[in-house]
């Protein structure tokens, strides 16, 4: 190590620390990220968001395969999962080749090691203290499993299901969250029979509860067998299959079998063992206290990314926060996170994002509220790509601004920049309408939606 002081220790490069270490060494700060894996990048870049993604992108290709007679195309096609799993790991390699070149470039020194927090504040890494002005905990998060139950050949988190050699032919997903409806989508695209269970009321439980409706539809239709309102009792492997019981209140208990069983529950801290609370940082369920700051209870130690304990735990939530907390150790003035204000998105088939607040969310915050819900189908984009959905706004009823905007549907991860846009300016259905969308996208969902609410629709009525 070329030196032990430092103005900012980063722990952990996934991309809430990463985005830190680097916004503070463009602001003139000398930084030192510690990272306990080989390659940087954490969970996003190695074992969530981009290896996922390259998944659900193969996948996707094989719908397109099996409609391709929709769009007059005679085409056959078969999986070849050695070579999907190929071009997921090159994906990957490119991307931490990347981040690797950037950190590099932005002179921020890597030290490998098992990073622990002591006072001062400083990093003991195996052994040697590091020591700062101020200190980013950035330790993110790891795959949570229901109570009693342990990864095996058979029953697997996301982080095992990335890089497994051999596609299942039936599978059990557990939680119908984001991850789970991702990998979801990639099991049936690929021929699999998968079963979907949820504890809460419905799938995609945070979202507007007309996506969730919408999104039960569309999963039923794709053969994906949906049981919200159920608890796992029991989750048995028995060699060559894997046994889940199940039930919903007040019935029967049923048990359902299949190669694998994906549990996909939700995501915990990563804290323990780090020398958190001994340096005298306050948990919340293994969660670190941060106030609108995200500063913790000790001066100078800040918390970021999925083990802090804000609302979000996204890849691109963690990246704001690592940039606004790294401007406020420069002295910047910067102001809270409104996470409403962040983009949700999940990248199942159908794709669903949403940014803002959810029409039972806005009526809890006292709004009267306005929504309009606009059909995919009405466009002729829409009809081209061949897949339908909807775009549900929700409005301030008095003043008209855009409180929430709620999509499900082709593309609508991309779309959803457009609607943040909307929210974080606050701007008015009216503001929007006077502004046209291109002829024929899909983006014309929300050009229409807004004229709708403007009082001035045209392709509808």
């Amino acid at each position: 190590m070329a030196d032990a002081n430092y103005d900012v220790i980063v722990l952990g490069s996934g991309t809430g620390g990463y985005a830190a270490a680097i916004r503070a060494a463009e602001l003139g700060k000398k930084v030192a990220l510690v990272e306990k894996d080989e390659r940087l990048g954490g969970t996003c870049l190695q074992r969530g968001c981009v290896p996922s993604k390259a998944l659900l992108e193969s996948a996707s290709v094989m719908d397109h395969v099996n409609r391709a007679s929709e769009w007059g195309i005679n085409a056959s096609g078969e999986v070849d999962w050695a070579k999907v799993l190929e071009n997921e790991r090159h994906i990957v390699d490119k991307k931490v080749s990347g981040l690797t070149g950037l950190i590099k470039a932005r002179k921020i020194e890597v030290i490998r090691g098992t990073g622990r927090l002591v006072p001062g504040p400083g990093v003991d890494v195996d052994g040697t203290t590091l020591t700062a002005t101020d200190v980013v905990l950035a330790t993110g998060s790891f795959p949570r499993l229901l109570k009693g139950v342990e990864v095996t050949d058979r029953v697997i988190t996301s982080d095992q299901a990335l890089f497994r050699e051999q596609l299942p032919a039936s599978v059990v997903v557990i939680g119908a969250g984001a991850i789970g409806l991702e990998f979801a989508t990639v099991y049936r695209s690929f021929g699999a029979d998968v079963t979907v269970l949820e504890a809460l009321p419905r799938i995609v439980p945070l979202e507007d509860e007309d996506i969730s409706k919408e999104a039960a539809r569309a999963f039923r239709k794709k053969g994906i067998k949906a049981f919200p309102g159920v608890m796992v009792s029991k989750v048995e492997d028995h060699g060559e299959r894997v046994a889940v019981t199940y039930s919903a209140e007040g019935a029967d208990e049923t048990t359902v079998e299949a190669e694998i069983c994906l549990v996909a529950v939700g995501r915990g801290p990563n804290s323990q063992g780090l020398g958190y609370e001994e340096a005298g940082v306050e948990l919340d369920r293994g969660y670190v206290k941060v106030d609108g700051t995200l500063q913790t209870s000790v001066p100078h130690v800040w918390a970021i990314g999925d083990v802090a304990a804000t609302p979000l735990q996204l890849a691109h939530s963690s990246f704001l926060e690592g940039m606004t907390v790294a401007e406020r150790v420069a002295g910047h003035s910067v102001p809270e996170i409104d996470y409403a204000g962040i983009p949700r998105v999940t990248f199942s088939s159908p794709e669903i994002s949403s940014v803002g607040l959810t029409e039972a969310q806005a009526k809890e915050r006292g709004y009267a509220v306005t929504t309009y819900t606009f059909n995919f189908q009405v466009l002729a984009k829409a009809n081209i790509v061949g897949e339908g959905g909807i775009v549900k706004t929700v409005t301030d009823s008095d003043g008209g601004t855009i409180l929430g905007v709620h999509m499900i549907g082709p593309h609508v991860t991309e779309l959803i920049e457009a609607a943040s846009l909307m929210y974080n300016w606050e701007a008015t259905p009216q503001d929007v309408a006077a502004i046209i969308a291109p002829h024929p996208t899909l983006s014309e969902a929300l050009g229409e939606s807004m004229l709708a609410l403007a009082g001035t629709p045209l392709h509808t009525m």
